[in-house]
């Protein structure tokens, strides 16, 4: 018998966990404002790439509140520890002072607001060895970060991704891959995206296998006008060395 069984309902039976050693995530960021002939990564900062170099030692992450109506709510920080493992933390805000977590992180992909009767009110900052590292932008309760690190013990597929453009703004883009054990990001895959043309919607007919530990970035570069763009893609995580 066959670790799993691909039929047609095998992607909804891998989001049921019916799937022996399957999994999926769905990444999606956007960057409010990218300006003219910038290059930047589409997360929750205008015109930066991703720190990436911030995690080359693991530690501890710190939490900030732009606004003091945000003190008391709490915040899911999700990642990976110093073997790649996935891991989390729950951080209390407080509007009087910094909030230092207890868990080291090797990376981190994703932040979510888990209580309180409204949104954040401000940004929510979280910064490691001085550079921010994720954001929670002001009403929007998630972090929306077009990265991801695939987790130990994994590979990863890519089935599709997407791109959009604010109606005035034009740029090109690139998922840009850190394979595990290399120093540096390459292309994986490259688009371009126009608000008036409409969103750049790709389908690979036989998905990007990534190995373990490796880094996704999405970047853009902005051609015409300031603009906010999005990213989205979806990954199938496979166990290695599983049992069958």
């Amino acid at each position: 018998m066959s670790y799993f069984n691909w039929d047609e309902n095998f992607e909804l039976n891998v989001a049921r966990g019916k799937v022996r050693g399957a999994s999926a995530i769905h990444k999606f960021g956007a960057v409010p404002a990218l300006s003219q002939n910038t290059t930047g990564t589409i997360w929750d900062k205008n015109d930066t790439l991703y720190p990436w170099n911030a995690f080359d030692t693991a530690g501890i992450i710190t939490a900030s509140v732009s606004n003091a109506s945000d003190n008391g709510k709490q915040v899911i920080v999700m990642g990976l520890d110093n073997n790649y493992e996935e891991i989390s933390e729950t951080f209390t805000l407080s509007s009087s002072s910094t909030v230092s977590g207890t868990i080291s992180f090797k990376r981190v992909f994703r932040a979510y607001l888990i209580n309180g009767s409204t949104n954040n009110v401000g940004d929510i900052n979280f910064t490691k060895s001085g550079s921010d590292v994720l954001r929670i932008t002001a009403t929007k309760s998630q972090t929306l970060m077009a990265i991801y690190t695939i987790p130990a013990g994994k590979t990863a597929y890519i089935y599709k991704g997407v791109t959009t453009a604010q109606s005035s703004a034009d740029g090109n883009g690139n998922m840009f891959i850190r394979y595990f054990g290399q120093q540096a990001f390459r292309v994986g895959h490259s688009f371009e995206v126009s608000g008036v043309g409409g969103q750049y919607d790709y389908k690979f007919p036989f998905p990007i296998r990534i190995p373990e530990k490796s880094d996704i970035d999405i970047r853009m570069t902005t051609r015409t006008n300031n603009g906010r763009y999005t990213a989205a893609f979806d990954i199938l995580l496979l166990k290695e060395n599983l049992d069958i």
